[in-house]
């Protein structure tokens, strides 16, 4: 298995012979290079979307558009969009799983906002959401951008994830201290994954914190466009 971070909450996981695109924002995220941009989406198989704020959903449409995939969320948007944009979809609501071809991902809560601009205004489409991803004899628990839930305990009892990529930037979602607090409190990774941070000034720029918050866990400050192989 291969995690690849694009910067930003956008990441490219190779598992169970699927090519998964998290939430790609590529035009306009200033962490990865436009000369990057083929690479991170070579051989893609599906996006997952873990809601619909600009940074997560700029580069969807095109992308499925351009590369026909499936995108995979939830089902308000996914509805949608399945009539209105003419494109591939798999939708469905939390506590929900779909097999995506070895590959299970389960749709999880997380507590944050989504919304698009339109001419009339906020469009709000469907409710934000995390995921768990089972393949290769692994559990990756994506938390989205979430601040700390309780629900996160039910989470770690249902799924037993050891990898967490985890937002952990501040401002908009759980900081690094928030972070470390919660995959301590209420799960027992083997592996964390910052993301959602360095992105933008106002947001964390080291993971420090989070690590000295986990001893005993493999804590990775991923950098752009290098695969973690796991």
């Amino acid at each position: 298995m291969k995690i690849t971070w694009l910067g930003h909450s956008s990441f490219r996981i190779e598992i169970g012979g699927q090519v998964l695109l998290v939430d790609p924002w590529l035009n306009g995220n200033p962490m990865l290079p436009e000369d990057s941009h083929a690479a991170a989406t070579d051989g893609a198989s599906h996006i997952l979307l873990t809601h619909a704020h600009f940074d997560h959903v700029a580069d969807v449409l095109p992308l499925a558009r351009k590369q026909g995939l499936t995108v995979v969320g939830q089902y308000d948007l996914m509805a949608h969009w399945e009539a209105q944009e003419m494109i591939e979809v798999i939708g469905f609501n939390k506590g929900g799983t779909v097999d995506l071809g070895g590959v299970k991902v389960t749709m999880v809560h997380a507590t944050h906002s989504t919304s698009f601009g339109s001419d009339d205004g906020p469009r709000v489409p469907g409710t934000e959401c995390g995921y768990m991803i089972a393949g290769e004899g692994h559990v990756i628990y994506l938390s989205g951008d979430t601040d700390v839930m309780a629900d996160m305990g039910v989470f770690h009892e249902l799924h037993q994830p050891d990898i967490g990529i985890l937002c952990a930037g501040g401002y908009f979602t759980m900081d690094m201290r928030r972070a470390g607090y919660a995959a301590r409190k209420f799960f027992d990774f083997k592996t964390v994954i910052p993301c959602h941070y360095r992105t933008f000034p106002i947001l964390e720029q080291s993971a420090e914190e989070l690590v000295k918050a986990l001893p005993g866990v493999n804590v990775i400050e991923p950098e752009v466009m290098e695969p973690i192989t796991l």
